[in-house]
């Protein structure tokens, strides 16, 4: 089997992922707190795993083509968090079900919308050269966004500054992958390391949503109800935003690949980034982190749907 075809089925790993997780949780709850334990270090390793295919000491570069790279950031930046902020008026006052889908939909993917951009017909070299910069973007902007549209008593409640452990779960990987970069480069051959490193991400990412489902099986159970309420809103943002990439494609004239990898980027968001700060939140809102485990898998399955809707029917 090839690395594409892995990717390609990811989505039934991890609904398998989920369903062997909140079995083994509910046949042994007992073992929550161990799944939760291992869950950290697993985070790591899927982080890193995914930023050492990112070109990070390379950034200036992707700002050669100043139309993409300006849509990108439009949409991803100003355009998607307007339509996040106005989905977020449907929802209840739950906040940590907003905290939730305020987590996962503002923040750009990394790493599997370069897959789907591949599949769907889109611009590899272009998807490659802009993820670093969607990465340091979201990590810069995704306080202010919480700041401007959560209530101000749950920000003074959560106490952002607490979450300082699971920021060093995202910072120690994206500065080992950087180290790792500039060591590869350093001399001819060592891209093996890379290569082999990429065929982690699928199967770590699916380790990591069995562990966080077997911990959080119980909070499941009696979060369903407020679980399936977001689900609309997942749904139309994915049928919304191809629609920013084409007014986006029109206004800036891009090419049809680069359209398409821009339908991508919007579509696509980057839930294992974020999830070690749902998981750091403290006791009662577990539901965060529910909700962008579910959010992923809707993305997942929304995506088999865009890479038919995309090249054949938006940007033929």
């Amino acid at each position: 089997m090839d690395r594409l075809t892995l990717e390609r089925n990811q989505v039934w790993l991890y609904l398998g992922g989920i369903c062997a997780g909140l079995l083994l949780g509910s046949l042994a709850p007992e073992l929550g707190g161990t799944l939760e334990y291992l869950l950290w270090p697993a985070l790591i390793a899927l982080l890193y795993a995914t930023f050492v295919q990112m070109p990070l000491l390379h950034v200036r570069e992707a700002f050669r083509d100043h139309r993409f790279v300006g849509a990108v950031l439009l949409g991803n930046f100003l355009l998607v968090p307007l339509l996040v902020w106005a989905l977020l008026q449907w929802l209840p006052p739950d906040p940590a079900l907003r905290l939730g889908v305020l987590l996962v939909l503002l923040v750009p993917c990394t790493d599997w919308f370069i897959t789907f951009s591949q599949l769907g017909g889109g611009n590899v070299p272009r998807a490659i050269a802009v993820t670093p910069i969607n990465l340091l973007l979201q990590l810069a902007l995704l306080p202010l966004y919480l700041w401007l549209m959560l209530d101000q008593g749950v920000a003074l409640e959560l106490n952002l500054l607490d979450l300082w452990p699971a920021l060093l779960v995202v910072l120690i990987p994206l500065a080992l992958a950087a180290l790792s970069e500039r060591w590869i480069e350093a001399r001819p051959g060592r891209d093996l390391w890379r290569e082999r490193l990429a065929w982690w991400p699928v199967p770590l990412l699916a380790v990591v949503v069995f562990l966080i489902a077997g911990a959080q099986a119980e909070a499941v159970r009696s979060a369903l109800s407020e679980l399936l309420v977001v689900v609309p809103v997942f749904v139309a943002f994915l049928l919304a935003v191809p629609y920013m990439a084409m007014l986006l494609a029109r206004l800036l004239a891009l090419p049809r690949d680069h359209a398409r990898t821009l339908a991508f980027s919007l579509g696509t968001r980057n839930s294992f980034v974020v999830l070690p700060f749902a998981l750091a939140l403290p006791a009662g809102w577990e539901v965060a982190a529910m909700v962008i485990v579910l959010q992923s898998v809707i993305e997942l399955f929304g995506m088999v749907f865009y890479l038919w809707w995309i090249p054949r029917k938006l940007f033929k």
